[in-house]
């Protein structure tokens, strides 16, 4: 009898597996992800599937809000669109923002103000004056909202805020979020500030929503002032790490721009809170402080359009000089890594800014196995020595800068949900190549082909393994 139950279940372990491996490949994924969930499976029995079901499901044909309701809660962001005829986009950019547009209804949005920061001192200090001017509403989302001394700063400032009966919103990842103790939001939420944790896992129902994380920094004072980037809520962007600084970048946006941070974030608060938040009084008449143009574009898993891939794929294939990248992670999707080396070779001037130290190691180290090729195709990669890079800058041409939250891996191009920046603004674009030159200049160093190609072999086969799984890390 015990033999008859053992087969059976044997036939129905095999079937399982079969069955998820037929699913996978019907998916019809990129080879390089398809492959390394099959190994998986196929010599990982039991974990295997365990593993697929938390980390490994396709969620592009799904949708986190209907299409009704994404154009109610975004209909406001329109409100200004008579300001398109001031938004002058050069022709060679036309076609960019047209994708953005199609894809996500992304709309150029004219005249802000932009303000940067290098470092969590300078961007904290900046958050926390305008957090205090705030008379009617304070919206904040952050991949990490931590319970340490920045933490507890701005949780006392926003139950000083609450009390003064300004509304405030946050929203925190829940796996990013997830050390953080529950008195910490506990106390907002008794002084009558509204917490919403993002795709919640909890035990013993854990799915793959752990795999697909709200990514996003956002920050929105009276629809007025915004601030996105970089840097979550930690003091590690202000005391760094062990080794050194950590560099990052964020932005504060005035203007019309604020309305895409507004539309991005409540269209966010909608998933978990079922709340549709679209009055006037959360997109104020806004003031024209320059010439500036930007879209405010964001990502994610669901739906069918990998946007950020696709928007970097594009700059990519069509910058003309010069093209410069600061990534703490490097992981290229196929396309992307052969569009880079493909620029590099066509003479175009391609720089590469990574960290040469990472809070992470399997990434990092398998980051390096994509170098080998970037540096023979002649693509500059330095590496920054003096902290920790988790700048994500992308510069080209002098014509446009991208700044946000999404790195340059898998990660963020298919699994987390992510904001970015797209100004197109020669000024600030100048601004942020010189940021670039000066980091170079200051705090990198250039890898000498010569010495990086001749590294230790069981070093480049332990990177050459990493790489294998680079689309699941």
């Amino acid at each position: 009898m015990q033999t008859v139950v053992y087969v059976i279940l044997l036939i129905l372990y095999l079937i399982s597996i079969l069955g998820l491996t037929l699913v996978i490949l019907l998916e019809n994924r990129n080879p390089l992800k398809t492959i390394p969930w099959v190994i998986v499976l196929l010599f990982l029995p039991g974990i295997g599937i365990i593993f697929y079901f938390f980390f490994g499901q396709d969620n592009r044909r799904q949708r986190i809000i209907s299409r009704k309701t994404y154009k109610r809660i975004t209909k406001p962001l329109y409100s200004g669109y008579l300001m398109q005829d001031k938004c002058v986009v050069s022709s060679g950019y036309q076609p960019l923002v047209r994708l953005l547009n199609h894809n996500n209804q992304h709309p150029l949005l004219y005249g802000s103000n932009l303000t940067y920061y290098i470092n969590g001192e300078s961007k904290f200090q900046a958050l926390i004056e305008e957090i205090e001017k705030a008379t009617h509403h304070i919206h904040l989302q952050y991949y990490i909202f931590a319970d340490d001394e920045i933490g507890w700063k701005i949780q006392k400032l926003l139950i000083k805020k609450a009390k003064e009966n300004v509304k405030i919103r946050i929203l925190y990842d829940d796996v990013g979020s997830w050390d953080v103790k529950s008195n910490f939001f506990n106390e907002m939420k008794a002084a009558g500030i509204e917490v919403y944790s993002f795709l919640k896992v909890v035990f013993p129902f854990l799915t793959s929503k752990v795999n697909y994380r709200n990514h996003r920094k956002i920050v929105v004072i009276d629809g007025k002032t915004g601030f996105m980037g970089g840097m979550n809520i930690a003091d590690r962007y202000i005391k760094g790490t062990t080794w050194g600084t950590w560099k990052d970048i964020h932005i504060k946006i005035e203007g019309k721009g604020v309305h895409g941070l507004q539309s991005a974030f409540l269209i966010d608060w909608y998933v978990v809170s079922k709340q549709i938040i679209k009055d006037k009084e959360y997109y104020p008449d806004e003031e024209i402080f320059s010439e500036n143009v930007m879209q405010i574009v964001t990502s994610g898993p669901t739906g069918q359009w990998r946007t950020l891939q696709q928007a970097f794929l594009f700059c990519i294939t069509n910058a003309k000089k010069y093209l410069y990248i600061q990534t703490p992670y490097f992981l290229p999707t196929e396309s992307l890594n052969q569009a880079l080396q493909t620029a590099a070779l066509g003479g175009i001037n391609v720089c590469l800014m990574l960290p040469e130290r990472s809070d992470t190691r399997m990434p990092h180290m398998a980051s390096h196995s994509f170098l080998d090729d970037m540096i023979k195709a002649g693509v500059k990669v330095y590496f920054y020595k003096t902290g920790f890079l988790h700048s994500k800058l992308l510069v080209m041409d002098d014509e446009l800068a991208c700044i946000g939250s999404s790195n340059f891996d898998f990660r963020s191009f298919e699994h987390n949900f992510e904001i970015n920046a797209f100004v197109y603004d020669r000024p600030f674009a100048l601004q942020m190549k010189d940021l670039f030159i000066r980091d170079i200049q200051d705090h990198c160093e250039l890898i000498n082909p010569s010495s990086w190609l001749n590294r230790p072999i069981i070093k480049r086969l332990y990177e050459s393994f990493m790489r294998l799984f680079s689309p699941l890390l």
